[in-house]
């Protein structure tokens, strides 16, 4: 035995679990004929260490979780989730304990997982933009990442963030154990179903559900409903990148394409408990691109997903010969010379110029490349024009965020119209 073995007692019998926490502590894995080991860390970064060397017995771990059990059953702010033949799940106040045993494991297993912190939405330091869009009109939002990416951290830090702009928050999940505040009420499954426990909440009349985590049909369905119904949405969703989930949605049928974007139009991706990537969802009838011009009879509604900050289109979703297919879009190569320099040429009047939009706080900046250094172009979005302006030498135009014209290109952007140039005549 270590001398820093603190969960153990003289008589070398195992006292409480919290004895097997600390500050820097995630989870805790405490597995018959294998030592104690815990993540220790943040979300994203963290190590699996062992505590110590002593193998765990099967009494001793059946003593510690009939004790969880009856301490959950005892204190009003515990309860049991989940109790089943060989498993059982456990809110021990701020500790998520799932213990499994046979004959649903072949050992006795015990998993305990505590929040390291809790964080408000200034701590991510988001974008303006990405605030203001929280904040008007992000109403159906999924939260992506991997497990243990900070994925629930930062849903409970929405939750704490819409419930300050005076609006009634509620809770779906199952366990129950997003760190949230007093006013906030948690809901977990009625009778074993999250679509009945989401007709109660539609009589509580909420402004937003945190519905933690989607992963059946069922959970997707009554996320679907209450959205179709006007309650504001962010749903949990593991998931390796935004398109991963933005799939997730759309398999077997679980959202129809054309109601896909009014169910979910932002979707935020979180890693090492960071937002690493936003991207926002419309819906257009247009020729899918990649299609040629002369096949407009093939246009349909799309999908379109857009990297937020930038408003780049990445992906597009449409039906194809009965199919829901995803593709990716990449903007053409510009003609190179050897030694990839950008060929000298000069765009003709009406050509049709690819366009770069993106803006910051102060000013829209257009990319279109040196090739059109010097000329005037036409910009429009989708087919409305919205203004002329001269390139400069480095193949960009920038635009005062705060004229008529910036504003105008920002809020179609925002909208999700495609931003594109014609060389004026």
């Amino acid at each position: 035995m270590n001398d820093n073995d603190d969960w153990i007692n003289d008589d070398e019998e195992i006292v409480k679990l919290d004895a097997f926490f600390d500050e820097k502590t995630m989870s805790v894995h405490l597995v018959e004929n294998n030592p104690p080991r815990a993540k220790r860390g943040a979300p994203g970064d963290w190590t699996l260490v062992t505590l110590s060397e002593r193998i765990l017995t099967h009494e001793e771990l059946d003593i510690m979780g009939s004790a969880i059990i009856e301490s959950a059953r005892m204190d009003r702010s515990s309860f049991m989730e989940i109790e089943e033949d060989g498993a059982a799940v456990v809110q021990l106040r701020n500790m998520r304990i799932a213990i499994a045993m046979p004959p649903f494991a072949d050992k006795y297993e015990i998993s305990a997982i505590r929040p390291i912190t809790k964080l408000s939405m200034d701590d991510y330091e988001l974008s303006p933009k990405l605030t203001n869009r929280l904040e008007t009109r992000a109403e159906g939002i999924l939260v992506t990442g991997s497990p243990g990416s900070g994925k629930s951290t930062f849903s409970a830090a929405l939750a704490e963030f819409y419930s300050k702009k005076h609006n009634v928050v509620k809770t779906l999940e199952q366990p129950r154990d997003l760190q949230v505040s007093e006013e906030i009420v948690q809901y977990a499954p009625l009778g074993g179903s999250m679509e009945k426990a989401a007709d109660i909440l539609l009589l509580v009349r909420p402004d937003y559900v945190i519905y933690d985590e989607l992963r059946k049909d069922s959970d997707f369905e009554a996320f679907s409903d209450l959205r179709s119904a006007g309650v504001g949405m962010v749903g949990v969703v593991h998931a390796g990148s935004s398109i991963d989930a933005i799939q997730r949605l759309i398999l077997r049928g679980r959202v129809e394409l054309g109601q896909l974007p009014s169910t979910v139009d932002t979707v935020i991706h979180i890693e090492a408990g960071r937002v690493a990537k936003v991207a926002s969802l419309s819906l257009k009838v247009k020729l899918p691109t990649g299609m040629s011009s002369s096949q407009r009879d093939l246009a349909r509604p799309v999908v379109e997903v857009r990297d937020f900050e930038i408003g780049v289109l990445e992906y597009e979703i449409f039906s194809f010969g009965g199919e829901k297919v995803v593709v990716p879009v990449r903007g053409g190569a510009k003609p190179t010379l050897r030694g990839g320099q950008t060929a000298p040429r000069r765009g003709r009047p009406g050509e049709v110029v690819p366009v770069s939009a993106s803006y910051s706080q102060k000013k829209v900046t257009l990319d279109v490349g040196r090739k059109y250094a010097k000329q005037r172009l036409e910009i429009f979005a989708d087919d409305v024009y919205l203004t002329t302006t001269v390139v400069g030498r480095n193949g960009e135009s920038s635009i005062r965020i705060k004229t008529r014209q910036g504003s105008m290109i920002v809020d179609a952007m925002e909208e999700g119209a495609k931003i594109t140039a014609k060389v004026a005549q």
